[in-house]
């Protein structure tokens, strides 16, 4: 048995592992790391990169097919499925040197490719080798969520982790599941020519604004997605290239692949958590504001932490615990300024409260201002004028904002900025935008907060009638 010692105990190598290990390494702190699957973890093998780049061959496809539009013969646009997955595989291969185990070792990270588990309160093994350390993060991520549904056991079924392997398209996709990774596969699937249906046991993008989420839904019914919406799977049946759906209401839905896409699930069973005193909730391990668990020795970042499950969180709560870790800095981590997009055509993106929310906890003192992409000089140059963005503003300051269209995810990166830094509207309208650009957008929204200040009031009319009647 070897034995370490080190600083810092990073377990898991995916966005937030790595972006703590490099932080603290860099700084001077001694890293080890442990990873017993892929470098670069669920993000750049299964989830955000080869999805976006599933989603790019669709929108290559679906291009060709409405390329009249602009004044450009359609084309049939048909998919090599088989070569989508070769430039799925292509896109990780290029980003892979990033996340590898020799530029982390090359940094000074000591990486050991072994699952650990603790056996005492700041020890883990991990293989043949116990590590000892001051500090130790937990960042093993999540995994899909496949829920006991009667009879799925006995047929063959996809998950993320197995979706961009592959190589025959599927003729009828049937998805479980519509949210965020259910819609933006049924999107890519039926632009690439599959049949596509999505079943819902509640409602699809459920947990995104309803206005918005209309938006998108109606674009994917448009493009031949069959959405079952408040469709409970009751049972699952059939046989490879043969699937049948039962909803708890007697539909029998049948298709030929299934995709199961209901959710995430905690990465933290083979961690052995007792042994260090660390408890969990239902959704994750249990954490404070600081990220500390309730081992004070040890944090929690990411999806394992049972919060907000996105790439871009994992980093940010690398961040939060390199100050406390290496500087011994209070640090808290917030989610009022967390933005989130869907990547679906059109986008759907948001940051900080919704309508919804904003109405519940302000009140009266809310104000919606809305901007429709239809008012968009490039949207309707590009042909790109379904969506629009609504920026909730209490007292001059904007609490969140919602967008749905072409490159929300992109223009929400503004108010995620104004959100982290307690920006006012009169800053955004200040911000001068080139034209003709799609970011026009954030500041129209913001000239609609003021514009009804400045056009409609009656005591701005009469300062400007005094100026011109008595300024010579």
């Amino acid at each position: 048995m070897t034995r370490l010692k080190t600083d810092i105990l990073i377990i898991g190598a995916g966005s937030g592992g790595l972006s703590v290990a490099a932080g603290a390494v860099q700084m001077g702190a001694d890293v080890v790391l442990l990873e017993g699957h892929k470098m670069g973890g669920d993000c750049l093998n299964y989830g955000c990169v080869p999805s976006k780049a599933l989603i790019a061959s669709g929108k290559a496809a679906h291009a060709q097919r409405h390329a009249e539009q602009y004044g450009v013969a359609n084309a049939p646009g048909t998919a090599d499925y088989a070569a989508a997955k070769d430039h799925v595989a292509d896109v990780i291969a290029q980003i892979e040197p990033v996340d590898s185990q020799e530029r982390f070792e090359g940094l000074g990270v000591k990486v050991i490719r072994e699952f650990g588990h603790f056996i005492s309160s700041n020890e883990v093994q991990a293989g043949d080798t116990v590590i000892k350390a001051r500090r130790i993060v937990i960042a093993t991520g999540s995994s899909p969520l496949v829920p006991p549904i009667p009879g799925l056991e006995n047929v063959p079924y996809e998950t993320n982790e197995t979706l961009f392997d592959l190589r025959e398209p599927p003729e009828h996709l049937l998805i479980i599941g519509g949210g965020p990774i259910g819609m933006e596969m049924a999107q890519a699937h039926v632009r690439l020519g599959s049949k596509v249906t999505v079943i819902e046991g509640a409602k699809a993008l459920g947990k995104d604004d309803p206005e918005l989420a209309a938006v998108v839904l109606s674009s994917l019914r448009d493009e031949g997605v069959v959405i079952e919406e408040d469709a409970k799977a009751a049972e699952i049946r059939g046989k490879p290239g043969a699937i049948e759906v039962v909803t708890e209401d007697g539909r029998q839905i049948k298709g030929t692949h299934l995709l199961m896409a209901v959710g995430r699930k905690t990465n933290t069973e083979k961690l052995n958590l007792d042994a260090a005193g660390i408890e969990t909730t239902k959704t994750g391990v249990k954490v404070d504001a600081s990220l500390r668990t309730t081992n004070r020795k040890v944090y929690a970042i990411g999806d394992a932490a049972g919060g907000l499950q996105f790439t871009h969180v994992a980093g940010y709560h690398a961040g939060v615990i390199i100050r406390s870790m290496l500087f011994a800095l209070p640090s808290k981590a917030k989610t009022a300024h967390i933005p989130w997009a869907t990547y679906t055509d059109p986008e759907l993106a948001q940051v900080g409260m919704t309508e919804a929310e904003a109405k519940k906890e302000h009140g009266s003192n809310l104000e919606v201002v809305r901007f429709h992409y239809d008012h968009n000089d490039r949207a309707i140059a590009e042909r790109k004028t379904k969506g629009f963005i609504k920026v909730m503003v209490v007292k001059g300051r904007p609490v969140g904002a919602s967008i749905v269209g072409y490159q929300a995810g992109e223009l929400i990166n503004l108010w995620a900025l104004a959100l982290a830094n307690g920006m006012k509207m009169s800053q955004i309208a200040a911000m001068v935008a080139p034209y003709p650009t799609i970011g026009e957008i954030n500041k129209r929204a913001a000239g609609a907060y003021f514009s009804p200040r400045l056009f409609d009031s009656p005591m701005v009319k009469r300062i400007v009638g005094l100026v011109q009647r008595l300024v010579p």
